[in-house]
């Protein structure tokens, strides 16, 4: 698959282009935060293994990009059962063989089916070349028939999981529905939730297909995420830059760094993230290790410019989105 190079990084003004060109820190730290009442204390910047890892094509260039992710300081990897038909748990695993201490390592589980969901956690761990995982997510919940399915089937598998030590953590990931993911993390004890969460205040639920003549106000950020903070769970941010759809130049866009800093301004641990070359993977750094938080007013500001320009569209397009 080729590089998709509107993924460039517009870096908006002569100070971002300088901390972009900064070196990174080798073998150093990015700041951390505590995931919630876990404890762990992962990097701020997280690399998302899913369709963009898979650019990378092939495995060798894949693990290079994950030591050096690690190199970097980054401590936090976030895969899929589902992700490249298991070729991202296999690549990481190759990584995990030699620095499986280095990491706060994360999974998901796909599939709602409860003995479905223990057999390929089972090939999971055997791809992944580790007996403990230390967080698993229930993918991508949607509607209120998918958490009732969730409820019968993967849930339970997810819950026996922890219980057998098999992960230390279980969590629930949604690109869409806030109001479905509100009603799951109030029911059920989850330890973290991965959410989207980005200036765009991305989020509808039902109505997502339908056009509206205002912006609406249910996102993430306003339904789930006080959910989650009132109930002590750790908080991944997602598509930070909406697959991309948020970046580039002009109204209603804006460069990479600034979108991750919006999110790292959010009462979250870390943002997950897709790096798909080298260079964006050590551009990200360099923004994750010289963050300074937004002020409310800047927040404020830049995610009305953002949202009234792109929530709609942004909403329609993850409607039914389940990265691969």
């Amino acid at each position: 698959m080729p590089l998709d190079l509107t993924r460039r990084h517009f870096l908006g003004g002569a100070a971002a282009v300088a901390a972009a060109g900064r070196a990174a820190p080798g073998k150093g730290k990015l700041p951390s935060r505590t995931l919630g009442r876990t404890g762990a204390t992962p990097s701020i910047l997280a690399m998302g293994c899913g369709s963009r890892l898979a650019m990378y094509e092939e495995e060798d260039k894949a693990v290079e990009a994950l030591n050096l992710a690690l190199d970097l300081g980054v401590t936090y990897l976030d895969t899929a059962q589902s992700y490249g038909g298991g070729d991202s748990e296999l690549w990481v695993g190759k990584v995990m063989a030699q620095r499986r201490n280095e990491v706060f390592l994360a999974t998901k589980i796909g599939l709602r089916d409860y003995d479905e969901a223990m057999r390929r956690t089972e090939e999971s761990l055997e791809r992944l070349q580790t007996d403990q995982i230390d967080l698993i997510h229930i993918h991508s919940l949607r509607g209120q028939e998918d958490l009732a399915a969730i409820e019968a089937g993967s849930l339970r598998a997810l819950m026996k999981l922890r219980d057998e030590k098999v992960c230390r953590f279980a969590g629930i990931t949604s690109h869409s529905y806030p109001d479905v993911l509100a009603t799951a993390l109030e029911r059920h004890d989850f330890d973290c939730v991965q959410m989207a969460l980005n200036a765009a205040k991305q989020g509808r639920s039902e109505n997502a297909r339908n056009p509206v003549d205002h912006l609406p106000e249910d996102s993430f950020e306003a339904v789930a995420l006080p959910v989650a903070l009132r109930k002590r769970m750790g908080v991944l941010a997602m598509k930070v830059t909406g697959q991309e759809a948020l970046v580039g130049n002009g109204h209603g866009k804006s460069g990479v760094g600034r979108l991750l800093q919006y999110a790292l301004s959010l009462p979250i641990t870390s943002a997950v993230v897709g790096m798909p070359a080298l260079e964006y993977l050590r551009e990200d750094v360099s923004f994750a290790a010289s963050f300074q938080p937004m002020s409310q007013a800047d927040m404020d500001r830049f995610s009305k410019e953002l949202a009234g320009a792109n929530k709609q569209a942004m909403d329609h397009r993850f409607h039914c989105h389940v990265d691969a």
